[in-house]
């Protein structure tokens, strides 16, 4: 199938063309970016000039920040394409909700990804902890935002989410492994004085759950999630990709998350279904409503 990609940044030539060109699903027809392209890849620099010059091509793929995006998905569905997400789905769930509700209306897949839930041993960690009893779970996300993020101010403002951009990573595996829901009690949230969104937070969760995110570490970045069970500890390391329990190796393999993304895409559009799970923005939107906030250095960069 014929698929355009919308937003030619970061995340999309690092990921998301790559995964493209391997998948046996989709074939890259078209790019919409104002500042970026694909070689080889027909480019358009208006969203509106793309659907009109391109009804052949079904299905498209939104890169850009959440902040533009809800007027690109709505857009897309009113013409009768297929629209895949990337994460985190949109600004706000009122947003994502009548996205959805509009797809479903048209008659067209709506996919809102969350590509760290295909990390590789994210579904044998799953499996691991079925039928077991938790006793707590941790997270540990500490990253250097200048390096996943250099120079992108998007993330500091309203509806950029701030550290929740990579932290509500940690809360999509979270809410797929855990075999209860999540229930947020408290947050405190680090701002600097002058961004509008947190830098860093901390999560308390029912049933002695917690999460520590941190933009601002430069050595020793984690993304490890660790969860004690009345039968052993697991932990699962480097955003997903390894998981041990009690230090014994359970699974571990290459970073496929974008191609998994994409084949759960064709799949979707086979079968006439759409995937909106919003339990890790749900999440975020409650710290943010009962977050305690706390104004911090500045930050530039």
């Amino acid at each position: 199938m014929r698929i355009a990609l919308a937003g030619i940044g970061k995340i999309a030539l690092d990921q998301h063309v790559p995964a493209l060109a391997a998948s046996p699903d989709w074939d890259l027809a078209a790019t919409v970016s104002r500042s970026g392209s694909v070689p080889g890849i027909p480019a358009f620099a208006d969203f509106a000039s793309f659907l009109a010059a391109r009804p052949d091509i079904p299905a498209v793929s939104l890169c850009m920040p959440p902040q533009p995006r809800f007027a690109h998905a709505e857009a897309a569905l009113r013409a009768g394409r297929h629209v895949m997400l990337e994460k985190p789905p949109g600004q706000t769930l009122a947003e994502v909700h009548a996205l959805a509700a509009l797809a479903a209306e048209r008659g067209v897949t709506l996919f809102a990804t969350w590509h760290s839930r295909m990390a590789h041993a994210v579904e044998p960690a799953r499996a691991w902890l079925t039928g077991r009893r938790i006793r707590s779970a941790r997270v540990t996300w500490a990253e250097d935002v200048r390096h996943w993020h250099p120079g992108q101010d998007w993330v500091f403002e309203p509806g950029g989410m701030g550290v929740f951009d990579p932290g509500i990573n940690a809360l999509s595996i979270l809410t797929r492994i855990l075999p209860a829901p999540l229930r947020l009690l408290a947050a405190e949230l680090e701002i600097p004085s002058n961004r509008q969104t947190p830098i860093a937070a901390r999560l308390a969760f029912a049933g002695d759950v917690t999460a520590e995110l941190d933009w601002r570490v430069t050595r020793g970045q984690r993304w490890d999630i660790e969860v004690a069970t009345d039968d052993g500890t697991l932990l699962l390391a480097a955003g997903g990709a390894r998981a041990l329990v009690d230090g014994r190796l359970l699974a571990e393999g290459p970073n496929r998350e974008y191609a998994r993304l994409y084949a759960r895409m064709a799949e979707l559009v086979a079968a006439g279904r759409s995937e909106v799970d919003l339990a890790p923005m749900i999440h975020v939107a409650d710290a943010f409503t009962l977050g305690r906030r706390n104004r911090t250095d500045a930050f530039d960069w």
